[in-house]
């Protein structure tokens, strides 16, 4: 296969890509199928000799997509959506065609340039102040781990990565008991430790993390010769959207000269909405900031936005120079393979102009309030329907709830297998969580094609489900 071969199947996939989207709802959200059913489908042993386009395509539609669960489906309210749209996707194509490798200034300034570009926009679109410069990372995740590595080099004043930890005070990170898992994984990663990851107490209706606690915890550790280095505050947490009262703990983080990180990689794109802004309050004296894009504004997955104030002690904990990634006679220039884990890096930046352009910044606002208040209504219903209560409260378009009727015994099976029942029906796509050691059903409006006709048959489904139970 050449490249002549792209204005042969171009059409096609784009004709295929289009009845996809067109038809979506047709589907089940959750794939069906067994484990091992997909890959017992395909040969154990790769091909001797080239096979033709066709009969991929053919494979792929036989084989790949009955494995599929429809991330892109409207109703799929499950986990935190992965949006895409058609620019998205469209730019994507230019991006693979072209195959860049964007590590430096010099292996693509364009690429370079329109990322510092749309960063800038990302902020000035969630109101953070100048001051703050961005990067594209590829998840929360990885920025997250970046702030925990720059955290650990700060408070060793630099000598982390030199003498390595072994000798060194041990390093203490502090977060509420409401985090992403991605935290405790990033302390392992940056050899912190999952001791030294100190997680406290939270409370009131949005679970906050416990300043005072946080207080007396780091004054324990420092009387035990730990050393307290950073902090990780939260903004629309996994579980039930979880958010910490931003300017409390700064007050306290400020006071003993931690590292903060605000780690909102879902709930950040709200703030684009001018109503939403107090969740983030206290954010603008944090030193770095996270949020996804590919996760509620229109664009796919990966593209994630991290803001740092100091990017120097980025590049100090990040960047590394061997001889054959210098760029010669050229001054001021940034390279963001020094503000990122790895070296390698694709062109995201792209795709975000594209859906930024095409959507501008009211369109994004009207999908995120849509959904906001979809969530509220659907959570209304369930709250006045008999036998269901909501567990927690909608934080933007997240909420939790269960089924309790009278004398059902074992509420957490009940509903274990409520979510079971509606995730083999195939119409809605739900997922679990605990909230106040419940077993509780999570739903959370989201994905870009969503209508309100989309969630009131999720409401139907839900209740209809529930009483065949």
């Amino acid at each position: 296969m050449d490249y002549s071969a792209l204005q042969k199947w171009g059409p096609e996939l784009a004709q295929w890509s289009a009845e996809y989207h067109r038809d979506l709802r047709s589907r089940p959200v959750r794939a069906q199928t067994a484990p091992g059913e997909i890959a017992a489908k395909i040969p154990g042993t790769p091909p001797e000799n080239a096979e033709e386009f066709a009969t991929l395509f053919s494979d792929f539609e036989t084989l790949i997509m009955p494995g599929i669960t429809h991330w892109q489906h409207p109703r799929f309210f499950a986990y935190f959506p992965a949006n895409s749209s058609p620019p998205s996707v469209l730019a994507e194509w230019l991006t693979a065609t072209l195959a860049a490798q964007c590590m430096l200034w010099q292996t693509s300034p364009a690429a370079t340039e329109l990322e510092t570009t749309m960063l800038d926009w990302l902020r000035q679109m969630i109101s953070l102040p100048e001051g703050f410069s961005g990067v594209i990372q590829d998840s929360a995740s990885t920025a997250t781990l970046a702030a925990i590595l720059v955290a650990r080099e700060k408070a060793l004043s630099w000598t982390g990565n030199t003498k390595g930890l072994a000798g060194q005070p041990a390093v203490r990170i502090y977060c509420s008991d409401q985090v992403h898992s991605s935290i405790d994984k990033a302390c392992w990663i940056a050899g912190v430790g999952q001791d030294n990851l100190v997680k406290l107490p939270s409370h009131g209706p949005l679970k906050s993390l416990d300043a005072n606690a946080l207080e007396r915890a780091i004054a324990e550790d420092k009387a035990a010769g730990h050393l307290p280095a950073g902090l990780i505050v939260c903004i629309g947490a996994t579980g039930t959207g979880a958010s910490d009262d931003i300017n409390a703990a700064m007050d306290v983080a400020e006071a003993h000269g931690l590292y903060v990180h605000v780690d909102a990689a879902w709930a950040g794109s709200a703030m684009i909405c001018p109503e939403f802004r107090h969740f983030m309050a206290g954010a603008e004296r944090a030193d770095s900031f996270v949020f996804n894009p590919h996760k509620w504004l229109f664009t796919n997955f990966d593209c994630t936005a991290h803001f740092i104030r100091d990017p120097e002690a980025m590049v100090r904990t990040l960047g590394i120079r061997p001889s054959y990634l210098e760029t010669q006679g050229r001054d001021g220039i940034i390279n963001y393979s020094e503000w990122s884990v790895p070296l390698g890096r694709r062109f995201r930046a792209l795709k975000l102009w594209f859906v930024i352009r095409s959507y501008g910044v009211a369109g994004m606002q009207a999908m995120i309030r849509n959904h906001v208040r979809w969530a509220e209504e659907i959570a209304d219903k369930l709250r006045r329907a008999p036998d269901f209560e909501i567990v927690t409260e909608p934080m933007l378009s997240l909420f939790s709830f269960r089924y309790s009727p009278k004398g059902a015994g074992d509420l957490d099976a009940l509903n274990a297998r409520l979510v079971n029942a509606i995730n083999d029906d195939g119409r809605i796509y739900v997922t679990q969580t605990q909230a106040d050691g419940k077993y509780v059903i999570r739903f959370q409006v989201g994905q870009t094609q969503t209508t309100k006709e989309d969630v009131e048959l999720a409401f139907e489904v839900i209740t209809e489900l529930a009483q065949a139970l």
